[in-house]
């Protein structure tokens, strides 16, 4: 994809389950339609961190999109906080994948968005969710996953379409080595397509800059980050 320095953002309201939610949305400046990336945000909801880097992807060529599966202005502030909105989702299974379903067709019906090239990403638990996009089947062409979490909740019947990669650190204490083997495990259940890259010497959140909590996991490591944002491009350049 070609880079450019322009780019136009805005933000696209909807209401779901009686309740508003939007998308943050940062457009290319000359292809059109372009192929598009989800955002998926980590457990506090959708922040700068999320849409810097829903316009880093315009800057690509892709429109970027960065979701919102907790709704307008439900925004964690400490570990607490972001721990109860990441659980509540968690424990209404039906609720996550309804809105990912609904930010994934408001994003691929978008006029400015190419239908058949539509990818995600996402970072912690907005790694997870871009996994789970794909699981459900939906026609997603790729999903990456920054230092996701890898349980993906009851087994599905769907069959992913989507080609997946999995960015992971390997002393990342949130997502042990059992993790892995139970995800590599259901894909080849499922007959998953799927990469794993680890990066040693990487903990949790090594791409968020702003991490530096070594006794709760959460550490920034500047050559995992750029290593990892590398293999991204790369992957959505062969498959979105």
């Amino acid at each position: 994809m070609g880079y450019t320095s322009v780019m136009e953002t805005e933000l696209l309201r909807y209401e779901l389950e009686s309740a508003s939610f939007d998308l943050f949305m940062a457009y290319p400046e000359e292809v059109k339609p372009a192929p598009a990336v989800l955002v998926c945000h980590a457990w506090g909801g959708r922040d700068a961190f999320a849409e810097s880097k829903a316009q880093a992807l315009a800057e690509l060529g892709y429109v970027g999109a960065a979701i919102d599966l907790y709704g307008v202005n439900k925004r964690g502030q400490d570990k607490q906080t972001c721990s109860a909105l990441m659980n509540e989702l968690f424990e209404r299974p039906y609720q996550f994948r309804d809105r990912l379903r609904v930010a994934f067709e408001l994003v691929a019906g978008h006029e400015r968005v190419n239908t058949d090239r539509v990818g995600a990403i996402g970072y912690c638990m907005g790694g997870l969710a871009s996994l789970l996009l794909a699981r459900l089947g939906l026609p997603l062409k790729a999903a990456v996953s920054f230092h996701g979490l890898l349980k993906l909740g009851e087994p599905l019947d769907t069959k992913p379409t989507a080609r997946m990669l999995i960015l992971h650190g390997q002393d990342d204490p949130m997502v042990p080595p059992e993790d892995i083997s139970s995800f590599a495990r259901e894909m080849q259940r499922v007959d998953g397509d799927w990469i794993l890259e680890v990066y040693p010497h990487a903990v949790h959140s090594f791409t968020n800059p702003s991490a530096n909590d070594p006794d709760f996991g959460t550490v920034y490591n500047a050559e995992a980050d750029q290593r990892s944002w590398a293999s991204m491009i790369r992957f959505l350049k062969d498959v979105v």
